[in-house]
C-alpha cells in the first residue's frame, strides 16, 4: 500500500480516536487497533504479528492521549483523583500481567471475550440511566485497587485502554454520575495503558518481522502519526462530553459499547 495513503488512514483514525477518548474517557484502541491491523496484514505482515504491533502501539498512542484528556477534566473538575490513583496503581502491573499473557495466547481468543463482555456492561448501562451530578461516589481504596488491577489485565489482553469498561463500572456499581466516571478512566487509563506498553514492549524486542523504528510491539512511526492528532482532538472531546447531559452521555456511550463489542465479535 502507499505510504501516502497509510499515513491519512491513520491521520483521520486519530482524529476520530481523539475525539472519542476525551468524549468517553476510552482509550480510542477499539478504532485504532483494527485499522492498524488492516494497513499492517494489507502489506503482507503475517496476522498474529500485525495483531500484536497494533495492540502494543495502540496503547502507546493511548498514553499521551488520556493524558490530554484528563488535563481537560480536570479543569472542569470531573477527575476523583483519589480513585485515580489508586486504580492506576494497580493497572499498571494488570496492564504488564496481561500483555505478558497476550503475547502467548490467540488475539481471536482475546477478541471475543472482552465483546461478549462489554456488551453485557453496555445493556446493564441502559438499564441503569440516570442523571444525578450531585451524587457522592461509594467506593473504598480496596475496590478501587482491584478494579485497577482488573482493568490493567484487560487494556494488556485487549489493546485496548480499558475504559469502555471502567466507566461503566464506576457508574453501575460505584454510583459515579457519568461525568466524573468519564474523567476518572482518562486518568486511571494513563496508567494501565503505561503497564501494558511496558510488556509490549519487553515481549517484542528483537522479533523478526518488525517495521523500522519500532520498539518491540511499537511502531514509532505509526504512534507519530496518530498521536498528532489524538493528542489536541482529545481536548476536543472533553468539551463535547461537558456540553451534554449525564442522561443523554451515559446513552451515547452505552451505544459505543455495543457498536464496540460487535464490531469485536465479527472481527473476532
Amino acid at each position: 500500500m502507499d505510504p501516502l495513503i497509510q499515513s491519512a488512514c491513520l491521520f483521520f483514525t486519530g482524529i476520530i480516536a481523539g475525539t472519542v477518548s476525551g468524549l468517553f474517557g476510552i482509550g480510542g484502541g477499539s478504532l485504532m487497533t483494527p485499522v492498524q491491523f488492516w494497513l499492517y496484514t494489507a502489506g503482507g505482515m503475517d496476522s498474529t504479528l500485525a495483531t500484536r504491533l497494533a495492540f502494543g502501539t495502540s496503547l502507546a498512542v493511548i498514553i499521551p492521549t488520556m493524558i490530554s484528556g484528563a488535563l481537560g477534566h480536570h479543569r472542569h473538575g470531573a477527575v476523583d483523583w483519589k480513585a485515580a490513583a489508586p486504580m492506576g496503581l494497580t493497572a499498571i502491573f494488570g496492564g504488564i500481567a496481561g500483555g505478558m499473557v497476550a503475547s502467548h495466547i490467540p488475539g481471536s481468543v482475546l477478541r471475543i471475550f472482552f465483546a461478549v463482555f462489554i456488551l453485557i456492561m453496555a445493556i446493564r448501562m441502559v438499564w441503569h440511566l440516570r442523571e444525578c451530578p450531585a451524587c457522592e461516589p461509594r467506593g473504598s481504596s480496596v475496590q478501587y485497587l482491584f478494579i485497577g488491577f482488573f482493568i490493567g489485565i484487560l487494556s494488556g489482553l485487549t489493546g485496548l485502554g480499558g475504559g469502555a469498561l471502567l466507566v461503566p463500572i464506576l457508574v453501575i456499581f460505584l454510583g459515579y454520575p457519568i461525568h466524573r466516571a468519564v474523567g476518572t478512566s482518562s486518568a486511571c487509563l494513563i496508567f494501565s495503558a503505561a503497564g501494558a506498553v511496558i510488556a509490549y514492549v519487553i515481549n517484542g524486542l528483537g522479533v523478526a518481522g518488525l517495521p523500522p523504528y519500532s520498539i518491540g510491539y511499537v511502531d514509532l512511526l505509526t504512534f507519530s502519526i496518530l498521536a498528532v492528532t489524538t493528542i489536541p482532538l482529545a481536548r476536543l472531546g472533553v468539551r463535547f462530553a461537558h456540553s451534554c447531559s449525564g442522561r443523554n452521555l451515559q446513552i451515547i456511550f452505552a451505544g459505543l459499547m455495543v457498536l464496540i463489542g460487535v464490531l469485536m465479535l465479527v472481527s473476532g
